[in-house]
């Protein structure tokens, strides 16, 4: 049997595979959208912002001149996180959480990346302002 024989009995018609090419196409559709919108605009300042239980903690500026250090979060209740900044970067380093998600999701940099330590309610996300307007912020 050859090739045009097994097309001919197939149940596909010639607008299914026009179809099939159309969805695989769509599907990197939003690889590109969600690529393009964590493009950081020119001369907007990115930092990253820490949250816990909906208080905003502390807030780190990330340039490429940031030296390397880290910051120690710690609660009354025990919790610990120490968060640790590198040039553009940011990353949870250790956390006495018993599941280490935080840790393990590594390093983030781009506007609207998030790291988040559900045990200890702590957020910490990347946001981007272009200093337009006070509390312009582009995510």
């Amino acid at each position: 049997m050859n090739w045009k024989e097994s097309v001919r009995k197939s149940y596909l018609r010639p607008f299914d595979v026009l179809i099939i090419l159309l969805l695989i196409a769509a599907s990197f559709l939003p690889f590109f959208l969600f690529g393009f919108s964590q493009q950081v605009a020119e001369g907007a300042t990115i930092e990253a912002v820490l949250k816990v239980d909906g208080k905003v903690i502390k807030t780190f500026t990330l340039t490429d001149n940031t030296k390397t250090y880290t910051y120690t979060w710690k609660d009354e209740d025990g919790h610990t996180n120490l968060i640790e900044v590198k040039g553009q970067r940011i990353h949870i380093k250790e956390s006495n959480c018993k599941d280490q998600i935080c840790v393990k999701a590594g390093w983030i940099s781009k506007p609207g990346q998030d790291l988040v330590c559900l045990p200890h309610n702590l957020i910490l996300y990347v946001q981007s302002s272009d200093g337009s307007e006070d509390g312009s912020v582009i995510y």
